[in-house]
This record gives C-alpha cells, sequence and structure tokens, in this order.
C-alpha cells in the first residue's frame, strides 16, 4: 500500500488523470501565506552586494521585483495551481553577517477561494535565484537553502504556523 493509498488526492481523479480542482463553490475569504529562504554567500559578496557595487546592477532592489513577478507568475509556472487576485505581495531582504548571505521574506495576500502558499513560496524562490544570478560572476560556491512555508491563514482548512523549535 502506498502512502496515497489511505488519503484522497485532489488534482487525480478516479481514473488517475490530473485535472485543476473545482473551487466553484468555496467561500471566498481573505488568504495570507509567509514563506523564507536563504542564501549564502561569501562575507566578501555579501559585502559588495551590501555597497551597490555588483556589476549587475541593484541586487536586492531587483530580486524584490523578481519575487513580486514571480507571485503573480506562479500559476503559469506550477501545473494546476489556480490564478488568484493578489491583493499584496512583499519580499523582505536582511543580510546576516553570521551566514554570510541573506534571508528573504515573503508575504502574500489576496482575498480568494484558495490559498496564496504557492504564491509565496515561488517567490521565494525567484528572489534568491535572482541574488545568485546577479552574484554568480563573484561566488559560484552560493547556495539556497531553507525554503519552506511559514504560515498560512485562511480558508475552510484554517491557520497553519510553523513550529519552530
Amino acid at each position: 500500500m502506498s502512502s496515497h493509498d489511505a488519503i484522497d488526492l485532489s488534482h487525480i481523479s478516479a481514473s488517475g488523470e490530473a485535472h485543476m480542482v473545482d473551487v466553484s463553490a468555496k467561500a471566498e475569504t481573505s488568504r495570507k501565506a509567509q514563506a523564507h529562504g536563504k542564501v549564502i554567500m561569501s562575507l566578501e559578496t555579501l559585502n559588495i552586494a551590501l555597497a551597490g557595487n555588483a556589476k549587475k546592477g541593484d541586487v536586492f532592489g531587483v530580486a524584490r521585483i523578481a519575487g513580486v513577478m514571480a507571485a503573480k507568475k506562479t500559476s503559469d509556472l506550477i501545473p494546476l495551481c489556480h490564478p488568484l487576485p493578489l491583493s499584496h505581495v512583499t519580499v523582505d531582504i536582511v543580510p546576516d553577517d553570521t551566514l554570510p548571505g541573506v534571508y528573504v521574506r515573503v508575504e502574500a495576500g489576496c482575498s480568494g477561494k484558495t490559498g496564496v502558499e504557492m504564491e509565496a513560496l515561488t517567490a521565494v524562490s525567484v528572489a534568491c535565484l535572482t541574488i545568485y544570478d546577479m552574484l554568480k560572476a563573484l561566488d559560484r560556491s552560493m547556495r539556497i537553502d531553507g525554503v519552506e512555508l511559514l504560515l498560512k491563514q485562511g480558508g475552510k482548512s484554517g491557520d497553519w504556523r510553523k513550529d519552530v523549535g
């Protein structure tokens, strides 16, 4: 028995075909999700980015825009994901000398019939990839790490917060 036998898979029909879940009967509610990740790099690379001296330009400004754009395009990137009318997306990038590197944190929200978790996770991933792309000539050993959902609010299943501990 596989681990999927005991649960109902919402995106798979009885005959095994993938389909987009019908959410038309669901109530529209306020939805919010938070996700984060980090880009670990050398302290020298971090300092160059913070000083605004990267050859490709404002690394963190471009990464913020890339994250917002990615959230808006999530349904184009993730199969079977519903397009959502996002009401807000914030991308915060916080440097940390002790990593060294940066933490990328995203909050996404909407009023809709399905959650915004994938939008938040996609935004974090693309913002981290953008930072990597803009700094890769300086530091080939950078790595993206710890992309995960932190919070989900709204909907029938209720609120969820990652246990920190």
